[in-house]
């Protein structure tokens, strides 16, 4: 996998360095008064801006306070706008063209699809009452690492990945001065899904936990009668190591940037003959998407201590499960055109929510939770009751909990950091955005820590609620336009009270360490 990105990354660096005399034209700017000039190299027009590469750098220039003289000259009257994606099959095949359909027939726009290629999609956009193109959207069906190659060798405006960017991507594309794309505005969560174990139906195991599954791709475990009755090899299948879903199921369970799998590890192509494969062979296991588990039966991940976790939707959506695999779109600090902002607009919208559950995966639509649809929580909460967590306690949050629901839009944070992690992050703008919008005007918020079990009781309890002040200072920072006069917005913290997973791994501790948001 090390030697697939350094050549990706390759193959970026040198597209970049040749993207002037392949792509790009020189054009010369004069402002209407005649006191300014530009001379640079055309990199992209969006209808509305120029962006150029200038002795000074990237400027980003204003048409309509210019004149454009030069052969990369755009014809401004005919302008089209076009927007490319590059990246996993799994976004580009299914998601992104029923999102492109929907917002074509909300806005009265004809979508006609296309396929160039077996590994392309385009999509062009036309003006139902005036038959004038509006726009091209093009699909590259790649794979992450390539996607994000492309979009440093300006060859893609957004990555679909199935994966976070790694250090090393990062890196690079913040030395090519498309700004950090971890950062606000640059990454964001598509929808989500999750990867789950699966195993034939002949097979007598149910559940497994998260650290011997790890074990099993890591090729530290080897043998089924450490999981069940039968004597056998155990044979791991998973996607290509190169291609997201691998990379992204790798990383997940041996928690590396660039993790390698078991050498007895057999691959597939995609999900769909990776589980009829499994579904075959009473001695494999393998990690697929919830939505491809085909006749193949789903193992339930378990703990030590007693407590399961299983793929349901509202798990996912809640990042309770802990193998959630978000699907994210990066995109570069420049300026798209306004037909491409206007979609991006709309994949965060309520339809598009809707659209989302109808391709098979699981939207963020927010959702309240009551107290009486918690059974496992509150017997979780029960069973970690002990000297240092009196029951006492738990009755007394269970009814400050009892007249509140819990809204769906969790918030957790990276390993050993007080970063929330890349799910959490997008969570933080899909609330202030709420906030701003209304929505929860007339109402409280309550953002309640919770923490996992190590360590003394009163200790977790004070960083319980250090973390929930910290999810709550970053929703009301982002929230810029909100009247807060409107709603009432508070922290509450209850530590160990209420276990989501065993504590005894790393896996259970994280996914124990939450900021939930209760609303009464």
């Amino acid at each position: 996998m090390k030697l697939f990105l350094r050549a990706a990354v390759f193959a970026a660096l040198t597209l970049l360095s040749n993207t002037s005399t392949l792509f790009a034209q020189d054009v010369f700017l004069t402002s209407r008064d005649g006191s300014v000039e530009i001379n640079g190299i055309l990199l992209g027009f969006d209808g509305e801006f120029y962006r150029l590469q200038t002795e000074y750098g990237e400027l980003t220039v204003d048409s309509s306070g210019v004149e454009c003289a030069g052969p990369g000259c755009p014809n401004l009257g005919s302008y089209i706008a076009e927007l490319e994606f590059s990246g996993a099959p799994e976004i580009g095949r299914a998601l992104l063209p029923a999102l492109i359909e929907a917002f074509a027939f909300e806005n009265s726009l004809k979508a006609e699809r296309s396929e160039p290629n077996p590994d392309q999609i385009s999509y062009v956009l036309t003006d139902k009452s005036s038959g004038k193109k509006r726009a091209v959207f093009l699909l590259k069906l790649t794979t992450s690492s390539e996607a994000f190659a492309d979009l440093l060798a300006n060859q893609a405006d957004i990555v679909m990945s199935l994966r976070e960017i790694t250090k090393a991507e990062r890196t690079l594309a913040r030395e090519a001065g498309m700004g950090d794309l971890t950062g606000r505005g640059r990454a964001r969560v598509l929808a989500l899904d999750a990867l789950v174990a699966i195993v034939s139906s002949q097979n007598p195991v149910n559940e497994i936990s998260i650290s011997e599954l790890s074990q099993v791709f890591a090729g530290k475990l080897n043998s089924w009668n450490r999981l069940g009755p039968q004597k056998a090899e155990i044979t791991p299948y998973m996607r290509e190591a190169e291609a997201g879903p691998g990379q992204a199921a790798l990383q997940r369970l041996l928690r590396k940037e660039n993790p390698k799998p078991a050498s007895q590890t057999r691959f597939a192509t995609q999900d769909f003959d990776l589980s009829m494969r499994v579904s075959t062979d009473p001695f494999g296991i393998g990690i697929v998407s919830r939505a491809s588990t085909a006749d193949a039966k789903t193992l339930t991940l378990s703990g030590s201590c007693g407590r399961s976790l299983r793929a349901t939707r509202r798990n996912v959506k809640t990042e309770d499960y802990p193998l959630t695999a978000p699907m994210f779109l990066y995109l570069p600090a420049r300026r798209l055109p306004k037909v491409a902002r206007d979609f991006l607009s709309y994949t965060r919208s309520p339809a598009a929510q809707i659209v989302i559950r109808r391709a098979g995966f699981v939207d963020q639509a927010p959702e309240e939770i009551s107290i009486n649809f918690q059974g496992d929580r509150l017997a979780n909460a029960i069973a970690a009751a002990g000297a240092e967590l009196p029951l006492e306690n738990l009755k007394s949050m269970i009814s400050s909990l009892s007249s509140m629901k819990r809204l769906t839009t969790s918030f957790r944070f990276e390993t050993g950091s007080i970063r929330l992690d890349a799910q959490s992050r997008s969570n933080v703008e899909q609330l202030a955005r709420a906030l701003e919008a209304g929505i929860y005007d007339g109402r409280e918020l309550i953002f309640t820590g919770f923490s996992d079990g190590q360590g003394a009781a009163n200790a977790n309890l004070e960083i319980s609620r250090r973390r929930a002040a910290v999810v709550k200072n970053a929703v009301v920072k982002a929230a810029e336009t909100a009247d807060f006069t409107q709603l009432e917005i508070g922290v509450s913290a209850y530590g160990e009270a209420m276990p989501m997973a065993c504590d005894d791994t790393e896996w259970g501790r994280q996914v124990n360490r939450r900021v939930e948001v209760w609303l009464r």
